[in-house]
């Protein structure tokens, strides 16, 4: 059952999408190091890695703040998300998560801004007191290690639950990483790349009633001294890509989630259920930069992000309806500081983004399910939001002094999707639709005042518009007792895309740059996958994903657009594998695969940190892994990666991928 694409429980085969999941087995079979990289081998997704903290997935050809993360169906993403492939998303603990819903190219009427290239839902661990026989009091918890030699880290993970049937249910976890530094193929060890980062979880269930529950969760992660190794003097050239000047170029960076949810089914009243949730987030990010000059620069941003979401269902006549509005505040404050040496510290007028500021997002919503006859069923939603920026300092760049700034924008989007089962028993259907997406300026848009790419150092921009989207989308799935397979193509139109403009100015020789909302673009796509059952132990996989685009950019001052490829998008990327299990082992090899990048714009020309000149060689990552249940509270999972030991990296990543080595996991359960 998955939740993500229409705000209730829907089996995936009959969602109005091509839902993509991954369950905690697999997250654990895998041995996955972050959320992001957790996706890697999902159709319709390739992971940058700006550094090895610091991972991006793209999307149907989009990254950053173009995609909206949800945890348990909350807003993650806030108004301080950069452009581009940015960290944040390596914040979300993938230990602590029961399963992950991906649903590519829309998102938008459901859960509102930034939901352009997809929406993710991280949905956490529980206690399971729901599915506990009623009254009966139960323990149970587990423990986990997990360590890698390609990059010497050591995981430790610790989980606990107790509880009483259907009355309540308690579940704690903490985690522990150390990673060490990065062994790359041909490269060697890659300095600056580990770094620390602890993190714990907690939620507490309680039954209030036959119909009323209530959720209480509060969960914590952070990384210490996280490098962004590409743009220091530690950085390694490969294929001719540049090195980067700085002596040091470090984050600190630390998230919370505190949510109270109240649940209620109700069939016999007004609405047959209800959901309110209220949630309060901070993220805090603290930069530290020395540049070859030995001018040390020390950035700070804490962010405090006030959440409310109402959802009803009720089914009527016209179709099972859920409706309901969210709204969500965050308050900024943000400095930076700057020092050289023999002189006194500097403070700036403001930090990365403007300082003193609030930004709110506040939305209506209704979405209608339609079945017309036994085969036929339609999904209909619309959204209205209004989005208000209010920034108390920032550096205004026409006057270079200390400037204030407020605004709101009001959009709508719309969506219109339908299923249709072509067999009578509902193993072949065909879903397709047309979804309207957005993205309002957010704080970063508005007033950055920090590096961007490599080379470039941003200022504020105010005259910003919404940028909208409108996504086509037709696909054909099937599932069978022994075959599953979809395929999908989309086709993504973009208007008023924001997009980094040159103003013809420098400064500490980065060339200056500030947002304009560009035009019309596009992305489209091929999506495929399939897995086929040999016999009750073997079994095929296969993945494939084409994606290509273009968008109008202003690669130099000049006020003309020019039609450029859309940046660091993977043209041809694939995976392929088999596996045999039986009740006690398992073992797969898998192939995943990308071509050559070499479709760049302007942009990723000039980013030679990243991407080499001509652009990223294609690579082949063949990996073989097992497990091993050799007790019942006991097993034992254990990989050999990169048996090619090639060199690679992901396109518009800063470094370099680990070469051949192994990881081994250990699970203990009581």
């Amino acid at each position: 059952m998955t939740v993500t694409a229409t705000r209730s429980p829907l089996a995936a085969a009959s969602a109005p999408a091509m839902v993509r999941e991954l369950s905690s087995q697999q997250l654990e079979e895998r041995l996955v190091r972050s959320l992001p990289e957790a996706l890697r081998e999902l159709p319709g997704v390739s992971v940058q890695k700006t550094a090895n903290g610091q991972a991006s997935p793209f999307i149907r050809g989009l990254t950053g703040f173009r995609n909206l993360a949800l945890i348990d169906g909350i807003r993650y993403n806030n108004s301080t998300f950069r452009d581009g492939p940015n960290q944040y998303w390596t914040l979300i603990n993938p230990l602590s998560l029961d399963r992950v819903e991906l649903v590519p190219g829309q998102g938008a009427v459901l859960y509102g801004s930034d939901a352009i290239g997809g929406t993710l839902n991280a949905l956490t661990r529980h206690s399971g007191f729901r599915s506990a026989p009623a009254g009966q009091s139960f323990t149970s918890g587990s423990s986990f290690y997990r360590f890698a030699s390609a990059e010497r880290s050591h995981t430790g993970h610790l989980e606990f639950n107790a509880g009483s049937g259907n009355d309540w249910g308690l579940h704690l976890s903490a985690t522990g990483r150390s990673f060490g530094d990065v062994q790359a193929a041909e490269l060697g060890r890659l300095p600056t790349t580990g770094y620390d980062e602890w993190a714990y979880h907690s939620r507490f269930d309680a039954a209030l009633s036959d119909q009323w529950d209530l959720t209480a969760v509060h969960q914590q992660t952070r990384q210490n001294d996280v490098w962004r190794t590409h743009s220091t003097i530690f950085s390694k050239s490969w294929n001719a890509s540049t090195a980067g000047t700085d002596l040091r170029r470090s984050f600190d960076q630390q998230r919370t989630l505190s949510y109270l949810r109240l649940t209620g089914n109700t069939p016999d009243q007004i609405v047959d259920s209800t959901t309110f949730t209220a949630s309060y987030q901070t993220n805090d990010e603290s930069a530290h930069r020395t540049r070859a000059s030995q001018r040390t620069d020390l950035g700070e941003t804490n962010v405090g992000t006030l959440g409310f979401d109402l959802q009803f269902t009720r089914q009527t006549p016209f179709g099972n309806l859920t409706f309901g509005a969210d709204s969500y505040r965050d308050s900024v404050d943000s400095s930076t500081t700057s020092q050289s040496p023999g002189s006194p510290a500097i403070p700036a007028v403001q930090g990365p983004v403007g300082d003193d500021s609030s930004y709110g997002l506040l939305g209506v919503f209704l979405q209608d399910e339609i079945t017309a006859g036994e085969h036929f069923h339609l999904f209909l939603g619309g959204r209205y939001t209004n989005a208000r920026a209010d920034i108390g300092r920032f550096l205004n760049p026409v006057t270079a002094k200390a400037d204030s700034f407020a605004s709101s924008w009001d959009q709508f989007a719309g969506s219109a999707r339908f299923v249709l089962d072509l067999d009578k028993n509902d193993r072949v259907a065909l879903t397709g639709g047309v979804s309207q997406g957005f993205r309002a300026p957010n704080l970063s848009d508005l007033s950055r005042l920090d590096i961007a790419r490599s080379g470039e150092l941003e200022i504020a921009s105010t005259s910003l518009s919404p940028e909208k989207s409108l996504n086509f989308e037709i696909g054909l799935r099937t599932a069978t007792d022994r075959f599953s397979g979809s395929i999908v193509y989309f086709h993504n139109l973009f208007d008023q895309f924001i997009v980094r403009k040159p103003t013809g100015e420098s400064s500490d020789e980065a060339t200056v740059v500030s947002k304009a909302n560009s035009g019309d673009g596009y992305a489209h796509g091929l999506e495929a996958s399939t897995q086929f059952a040999l016999t009750d132990h073997w079994s095929l996989f296969a993945d494939l994903t084409w994606t290509e685009g273009e968008l109008d950019q202003y690669p130099t001052r000049n006020p003309l657009r020019v039609t450029e490829p859309l940046s660091r998008v993977v043209p041809l990327m694939g995976r392929a594998g088999i596996r045999w299990q039986n009740n006690q082992l398992w073992s797969e090899l898998v192939c995943l695969a990308a071509s050559r990048a070499d479709r760049l714009n302007s942009s990723d020309r000039a980013d030679t940190d990243r991407i080499p000149p001509g652009g990223t060689p294609g690579w082949t990552l063949v990996s073989l892994r097992g497990g091993w249940n050799f007790h019942e509270h006991a097993s034992l999972t254990a990989s050999l990666d990169n048996l090619l030991d090639d060199a690679y990296r992901v396109h518009g990543s800063g470094s370099n991928e680990p070469g051949f080595g192994g990881s081994v996991g250990l699970t203990l359960r009581f």
